[in-house]
């Protein structure tokens, strides 16, 4: 017989019942549909579950699956690649005549900040010096981005409108730039002001439709910027306490950003190109024709898979 007060320790499936039957009793899921469903990875035995058959909107757990996915089907040494380089010559002056291309290879990483090699300003200044190396003084052409290896369709079907314009949200881009998210600066007030983005994207219109919200009530504004638009609107609330300094919001053409963020950069290291910026699609959607990469001058090799997996669970 067990003496009275004493207990067996709890497995480690009966915590994990514990923990979830603990965290489904919490009052803010009085009114919330939930829908659990934890199996072992090795045998597929079912450890716990509740309302497991019904489908919900798996929100950021979906992650989990991409990551084992990409580490089934890719491996862990895996790395993506971005290419760029020109077409056409380059004449005894240093002139380009023909177009800069950027091929996207599907790296999350490029221009992000989360990784050193990856950088916004370490491979801007890798083409630059690049195309330098190249004798290219001046371009008779385009810098041109190319993310047609995944099509033209960068979010899913059934998307929310909410959702879409702000950096949560952002579609996916065989060449992605600084996540596809960009930030727009604010400040509180009646009315509330933009002050700027961050980076300065021109050829964006915004239209600040944003109220101020009571103080405390936080950070209500949505982005309603669709994808290969050039118009976002604000709405919703700011509060007028509010200590952040902006929201972020979803990059609407990541390829022309990283063509149009390229080209700003050669200009202000002296090298002026005699067109502005484009993207395949929008080449072939005017029925012009798509050049072919004749030259490489460069090419971004991403993180391995385990970095972009780190960044990609934990935020």
């Amino acid at each position: 017989m067990l003496s009275h007060g004493f207990t067996f320790a709890q497995s480690p499936v009966q915590k994990l019942t514990q923990s979830f039957n603990n965290l489904l009793e919490d009052r803010q899921t009085k009114y919330a549909i939930t829908s659990i469903c934890v199996l072992d990875a090795k045998t597929g035995k079912q450890l716990y579950a509740k309302n497991e058959n019904t489908g919900v909107a798996t929100a950021s757990t979906l992650k989990t699956i991409t990551a084992a996915t990409a580490f089934s089907i890719l491996g862990k040494d895996f790395q993506y690649q971005t290419t760029m380089g020109y077409t056409g010559n380059i004449s005894a002056d240093g002139t380009l005549k023909g177009d800069i291309i950027i091929i996207g290879g599907g790296d999350p990483t490029l221009g992000s900040p989360r990784y050193a090699q990856s950088k916004e300003g370490v491979v801007l200044s890798q083409w630059v010096s690049a195309i330098k190396a190249a004798g290219i003084k001046k371009i008779d052409g385009r810098v041109i981005g190319d993310d047609s290896l995944w099509g033209t369709q960068s979010a899913p079907d059934g998307w929310l409108w909410q959702d879409l314009g702000n950096y949560y949200g952002a579609g996916s881009s065989a060449l992605s730039w600084r996540e596809n998210q960009f930030d727009i600066k604010l400040r509180t007030g009646n009315p509330v002001s933009v002050l700027r983005t961050v980076p300065d994207m021109p050829y964006l219109t915004i239209i600040n439709e944003l109220k101020p919200g009571t103080a405390g009530s936080g950070d209500h504004a949505y982005a309603y910027l669709p994808p290969l638009s050039n118009t976002a609107y604000l709405r919703g609330t700011w509060a007028t306490d509010i200590q952040k300094q902006g929201i972020a919001a979803a990059i609407p053409d990541p390829a022309y950003e990283a063509a149009f963020r390229l080209q700003d950069t050669l200009t202000k290291a002296g090298i002026k190109v005699s067109e502005v910026p484009v993207t395949t699609r929008q080449l072939s959607a005017a029925k012009l024709p798509v050049p072919e990469l004749q030259q490489k001058l460069s090419t971004i090799t991403s993180p391995a898979l385990p970095e972009i997996v780190y960044w990609l669970n934990k935020k």
